[in-house]
Formats: C-alpha cells, sequence, structure tokens
C-alpha cells in the first residue's frame, strides 16, 4: 500500500509554486541592465553630440549679445556680453514683437492647412496604390515621385508653374501676383507644399495597410459591410498608429518650414514669413543672440506640440497599460 509523504515526519516540504518557477537572480538583472546601458551607450553618445549639445549651445547663445554696443555709462563695448532675457524680451515688443507674431501665425497655419491636407491625400493615395490593378507598380513609382525631388528643385519647378506668364495663370487665364506678398502666396505655398509631402505619409500609410490581413476584410464583406462601413470600422482603426505616427512626423516637419516658402516666394515676405526664416534672417545680420532666442522659442514649441499630440492620442493606451498592470498584481495577491 502506497504511503502519503505529508504523514512522514522526514518528508521534504515541496516549494511554493513561486519559487518552482524560480525567480531571476539579482546579479543577472544588474548585469542585464549594465549590458543595456553599454549597447545603448553609442547611440546616446551620438545623440548628446548631434541632439543635446547643439541645443544646449544654442540656449546659451540666445543668453548673449555679440558686436558693438553701448554700456550703461555710454562707452562703446565690442565682443561678447551677457545679457540673460533681454534677447527673449525684445522678441515680443516693439516692431520684433509684430514681426514675430505674424511668423508665429504663419508657422502654425502652414501646419495646420498642411497637414490636414497631406492627411486626407496621403490616405486616398494610400488605398488606391493598395489596390491590385495592372500598372500598380507604375503607380506608386509616380506618385513617390514628388517625394523623392529635393525641396529647393521644387520650389523652383513651382516657382516656374506660378510666375505671371506661367502654367497656373494660363489655366485659370487670370492674372494673379501668386509670388507677391499676400493671399496668393499662402495658396502658392500649400499647394506646393501639399504636392510634394502627401506621397510621405501616402507611403507610410500603404505599409500599415499591407499589415491588415485580407480575411478581416472577406469576414466584413459576408457580414454584409460596405466599403465605407469597412473603411471606417476596419481599415481606419487598424491603420490609426502608422497614421498617427506620419502625421506626427508631418508636423514636426512642416513648423521648421523655411527652404520651399524661401525659394518659391521669397525672403522678407510678412505673408509666407516663418520662425525659421526670422532666425535666419536675425543671424545673416550678425545678431546670433536674437536668432538662437528666435531658435529655442521655435524648439520649445515644437517639444509642446510633440508632447501634447503623444499624450492626447496616446492617454488610452497608457490607460489601457496602467489597467493590464493592475490586473497582474491583482492576480498576484490572489495566487498568493
Amino acid at each position: 500500500m502506497a504511503t502519503t509523504v505529508k504523514n512522514r515526519p522526514d518528508a521534504v516540504p515541496r516549494p511554493a509554486a513561486g519559487a518552482r518557477r524560480g525567480r531571476r537572480p539579482k546579479g543577472d538583472a544588474q548585469s542585464s541592465r549594465r549590458l543595456a546601458a553599454v549597447l545603448l551607450s553609442p547611440t546616446l553618445l551620438v545623440l548628446a553630440l548631434v541632439v543635446g549639445y547643439p541645443v544646449i549651445a544654442g540656449f546659451r547663445e540666445s543668453l548673449y549679445s555679440r558686436g558693438q554696443q553701448l554700456d550703461a555709462d555710454g562707452f562703446v563695448v565690442e565682443g561678447e556680453r551677457f545679457v540673460g532675457l533681454d534677447n527673449y524680451t525684445a522678441v515680443f515688443s516693439g516692431d520684433r514683437g509684430d514681426a514675430f507674431w505674424n511668423a508665429f501665425y504663419n508657422t502654425t497655419f502652414f501646419t495646420v492647412t498642411t497637414v490636414a491636407l497631406e492627411t486626407v491625400i496621403g490616405v486616398v493615395m494610400a488605398l488606391i496604390m493598395h489596390q491590385a490593378f495592372r500598372g500598380r507598380a507604375f503607380v506608386r513609382a509616380s506618385i513617390l515621385v514628388p517625394w523623392a525631388i529635393p525641396t529647393a528643385i521644387s520650389g523652383l519647378l513651382w516657382r516656374w508653374i506660378f510666375q505671371h506668364d506661367g502654367v497656373a495663370n494660363a489655366v485659370l487665364r487670370q492674372q494673379v501676383l501668386w509670388t507677391a506678398d499676400g493671399l496668393e502666396s499662402k495658396i502658392a505655398v500649400i499647394i506646393a507644399e501639399v504636392w510634394k509631402t502627401s506621397p510621405f505619409i501616402g507611403l507610410l500609410v500603404l505599409a500599415g495597410l499591407q499589415m491588415i490581413p485580407r480575411e478581416v476584410y472577406e469576414a466584413a464583406r459576408v457580414d454584409g459591410a460596405g466599403p465605407l462601413q469597412r473603411f471606417w470600422r476596419i481599415t481606419l482603426p487598424l491603420v490609426k498608429p502608422t497614421l498617427l505616427v506620419a502625421v506626427l512626423f508631418r508636423m514636426l516637419d512642416a513648423l521648421r518650414m523655411f527652404d520651399l516658402p524661401a525659394v518659391l516666394i521669397g525672403v522678407n515676405k510678412d505673408s509666407v514669413e516663418t520662425l525659421t526664416m526670422l532666425s535666419w534672417f536675425e543671424a545673416n545680420n550678425v545678431r546670433y543672440g536674437s536668432a538662437a532666442a528666435y531658435a529655442t522659442i521655435l524648439f520649445v514649441y515644437i517639444a509642446v506640440i510633440a508632447y501634447l499630440f503623444v499624450r492626447l492620442l496616446g492617454a488610452d493606451i497608457i490607460g489601457q497599460a496602467k489597467q493590464t498592470g493592475k490586473q497582474r498584481q491583482t492576480r498576484k495577491k490572489a495566487k498568493a
């Protein structure tokens, strides 16, 4: 007859469930963290040199002023002089304040308008490129051509189209001054920017569409879902993470817009002047402190927009992650 182990006085107690599975020793965890730090150190070093140092150097430059100036006693002082936040306060006062708010409005207006139009057109491009038809490879290649053209060349191309005797006026049969300082110049910049960068969003969205299984669409089609229902209920939710990344990249790029309006319309035009143009103009006039102040303000503006974009659109994901963590802790307590 078999004897039970638990009644024997010399029986060895069985280890607990957590002990049977085994926990990772603390030394292994520390060695893994050290290995991760060693592997990430080259990347962190490059980021510190390429991103960290220019940001710190730019902020430091914004606190100084160079050139010939008058001190408190009326004597001419030449060279570098610490001025604190004077460069920032000067940005918001007087004529420079008017120029700053005009550039700030133009930067925001171009970003919102172009990114909204590019998102709609890019999604349409992706849906077209995702379809199976003869000549699809040629269509994909032709759609990506505007994105491959350098921005300066694109600006020259559209400047030829929008000149007074160009193609645009010939099609409209009107003499519109597209490259002058006015509302028409804003429209010209928006058209050129949307034409060039819509394929970028289309390419990223196409990559997201190719990750969706066809069985999902077939099941929805069997259930009687129409094309619009399949798009709103299947395509858009599944491609949303890729689309948000594309929109975020385009927003960060549009906020730094400089070369396209500078080549297409020209510099020192109030209708298309952006914050990067103001910084470039100040640097060209050897006012490096003021230029660094404009650049620092633009950097903070971009950082805030990126943070709000990620925070607001990623709130549900963070909440789901926190909820999942709480569920795991509850399960551990129940097992214990």
